[in-house]
């Protein structure tokens, strides 16, 4: 299977068969509205309004597992990120990206690219600190770790990469800017 055998249900409930997206780089992020990564949203528009029009989309899925920091319905989250963020892509339903529950989606990118670590620095040392204590094997697995994991997919539908929400958003942007222009 590729990324084009998926399908995710956007914020109406409505089916989204990501072979839409064909042909196009994509950026695929869990998302809270309530956690200390959610800044990154501006910078994830930034990006999206850049691209855009060269064949780039971001899939954005709120996830209320980390913390339970996605609360409010899917309404609600939507209002928030396009009023205090003003966001044009596009939002899914509210979605587990781990467990039994988990987006097939999500399942799929985890074994197309591993976690490999949250990077230097004080907040990647923080995260990992964190995350030890809810997780002591989570170096061992490929589970989505925390909100702002982000996967960016080719336009021929390979996953490419992935970033921590620890990874610099500089690293994203390069990584998509090498999708849309390659």
């Amino acid at each position: 299977m590729n990324i084009y055998d998926y399908s995710v249900q956007d914020a109406q409930g409505n089916d989204v068969p990501l072979k839409q997206y064909k042909d196009k780089a994509l950026l695929i992020v869990n998302t809270a509205t309530d956690c200390g990564f959610t800044p990154q949203y501006k910078e994830l528009e930034e990006i999206y309004e850049k691209y855009h029009d060269n064949g780039f989309e971001i899939i954005d899925v709120p996830c209320n597992q980390f913390g339970e920091q996605a609360p409010g319905t899917d309404a609600e989250i939507h209002s928030f990120c396009t009023l205090r963020y003003h966001t044009k892509f596009p939002q899914m339903k509210k979605s587990d990206v781990n467990g039994e529950q988990a987006l097939p989606l999500f399942t799929h990118l985890k074994s197309q690219k591993k976690f490999e670590g949250f990077g230097e620095g004080k907040m990647a040392e923080m995260l990992a600190d964190f995350i030890q204590k809810i997780d002591s094997d989570y170096k061992n697995n490929s589970d989505i770790k925390w909100n702002f994991t982000k996967f960016v997919i080719a336009r021929d539908g390979a996953v490419v990469a992935r970033f921590e929400p620890t990874a610099p958003m500089s690293d994203v942007a390069a990584c998509v800017a090498r999708c849309v222009e390659g």
